[in-house]
């Protein structure tokens, strides 16, 4: 998996010289809500603020998003993404689309301010000791 420090909405990644552009990633989830959760979140309106029920669905449905995103982009040839974004559809009443989309890029770690790091073959970035 590609780590998420390497996926941005910027257009570039500073320090890191992009060697290859793999073209347009993405990751589609479509969820709904459950009747409990419908009610539960419905309460939880009557008192006003944050209706964590509903965070908790959305933000889930994100990640889920991202990860398949970042996923593509791996498939695809790429070790970075540029350009990220999301998008949210509504595509029946208490249903929604989830849209995490990218440009997958090959970055060349040999090269840049960030050179004694380098991508493991786990997917992990390597630290520098100081």
């Amino acid at each position: 998996m590609i780590p998420n420090e390497f996926i941005t909405s910027a257009v570039e990644l500073p320090g890191y010289r992009i060697v290859r552009n793999v073209g347009i990633v993405r990751g589609i989830v479509v969820r709904s809500r459950s009747i409990v959760g419908t009610i539960g979140a419905g309460l939880q309106s009557l008192f006003g603020g944050n209706i964590t029920l509903w965070t908790e669905l959305c933000e889930a449905t994100r990640r889920d998003a991202f990860a398949l995103m970042a996923q593509h982009a791996q498939a695809a040839g790429g070790n970075a993404v540029v350009g990220m974004r999301y998008d949210t559809t509504e595509i029946a009443q208490g249903v929604a689309e989830v849209l995490a989309y990218g440009t997958a890029v090959v970055v060349d770690f040999g090269h840049g301010l960030l050179r004694c790091r380098r991508l493991l073959p786990t997917g992990r970035v390597e630290r520098p000791l100081h």
